[in-house]
């Protein structure tokens, strides 16, 4: 009986000990489980939102940041809007216009017309950073109305007149839309090239809309979606490794036609320009500008009224058949929509057609002089 009591002894006394370790491991006091659990939280969460941050922008002029070498105006915010002036000088001009540069781009890269042209008809160009790039200084506060309202702005300072032309490229061209929204009163004419199309637009027919979508490559597909419907995952979105990122922002040669090919083959290298255009930060120059052109906007270019109803001026829209970043289904409805609008579809051209030998110098014509 002894060696049975001994061995009930011991087999008590392994499960205390089993029972004591698993007390020691498991049942921590009252609440700290919580505490620890809460902690990991706290911590996860400051990690997601330090990682969906962007960082400040290196404002031009500022400690630190680029030198100021442009030309520019203070606006009633007190940020500055940095331009570039070509042609003839404006006060002997007969015709002003002002160009509104694309996605990824700036005030140096504006439209190049012929010598002849410009003295002929007395020409005055002036292109100007937009927001956040180049020299201009970021908006943080930028809507679809402030870029019209910057540009009214801009040719008040440089006291262009009651009316001026404007002419914007891609994204430019999607911001030509607000100009003929919130200042048609100011224009004597407009010009859109290949404008960027915002696919949640009231108007556009869901099928259409959709099949357009569909054509663009699946990065560039969630990345409009991250814009449109979650803009305060944009940074993260495009500086993450997990995801594919946009072909444009990787510049993907599959993203351009055969045409853009050739011209971009042509061009010289440009990698001053794409340094400088970027030097204030991704975030306020390409990222806002897709939170800013494929977000919700306050209208819809197919509500807009003809703003020259007495013919005093005209409104044109340039676009290539062959567009691989804007598809041409899209400008063809809009420009069926508004009968006013002067629609021109390039045979054969991608999405940078104007490079194409003297495209500027016709582009120019039919909106200054009605020239076909």
């Amino acid at each position: 009986m002894a060696g049975v009591n001994r061995k009930v002894s011991a087999a008590s006394a392994r499960a205390h000990t089993r029972k004591a370790k698993q007390n020691t491991s498991f049942n921590l006091p009252k609440g700290l489980f919580a505490k620890i659990l809460l902690v990991l939280s706290v911590g996860a969460l400051a990690l997601a939102y330090q990682a969906i941050q962007p960082p400040p922008p290196k404002i031009c002029g500022s400690p630190g940041g680029p030198p100021v070498t442009a030309s520019r105006i203070e606006l009633r915010d007190g940020r500055h809007l940095a331009y570039e002036e070509r042609g003839v000088p404006r006060d002997a001009a007969k015709y002003k216009i002002i160009v509104v540069h694309g996605f990824g781009s700036c005030r140096l890269q504006t439209i190049n017309l012929s010598p002849e042209l410009v003295e002929r008809l007395r020409i005055y160009i002036v292109s100007f950073d937009r927001p956040g790039y180049g020299e201009s200084d970021p908006n943080p506060k930028q809507t679809v109305k402030s870029m019209a309202l910057d540009i009214e702005e801009l040719a008040d300072q440089l006291r262009l007149g009651s009316k001026f032309y404007v002419l914007g490229v891609s994204r430019g061209g999607q911001v030509t839309w607000s100009c003929l929204k919130y200042i048609p009163h100011r224009l004597a004419g407009a010009t859109l090239i290949a404008p960027a199309i915002n696919y949640w637009w009231s108007g556009l027919p869901t099928n259409l809309s959709n099949q357009a979508f569909q054509q663009l490559l699946p990065q560039d597909q969630w990345v409009l979606r991250v814009a449109h419907y979650a803009p305060w995952l944009t940074y993260w979105w495009n500086t993450q490794k997990w995801f594919p990122s946009s072909s444009i922002l990787a510049k993907r040669i599959d993203i351009f036609s055969s045409q853009d090919i050739e011209l971009l083959m042509k061009m010289p290298p440009g990698n001053h320009i794409a340094a400088h255009l970027r030097q204030q930060g991704d975030y306020e120059s390409l990222h806002r500008d897709m939170i800013v052109g494929f977000g919700t906007w306050e209208f819809s270019p197919l509500e807009l009224e003809n703003p020259f109803p007495n013919n005093e001026g005209s409104v044109h829209l340039w676009h290539g058949d062959e567009d691989k970043i804007v598809p041409v289904t899209l400008q063809r409805y809009i420009a069926r929509q508004l009968p006013w609008i002067h629609y021109h579809e390039v045979h054969g051209g991608g999405h940078i057609f104007p490079l194409a030998d003297g495209m500027w110098d016709t582009i120019v014509k039919a909106l200054l002089i009605g020239e076909k």
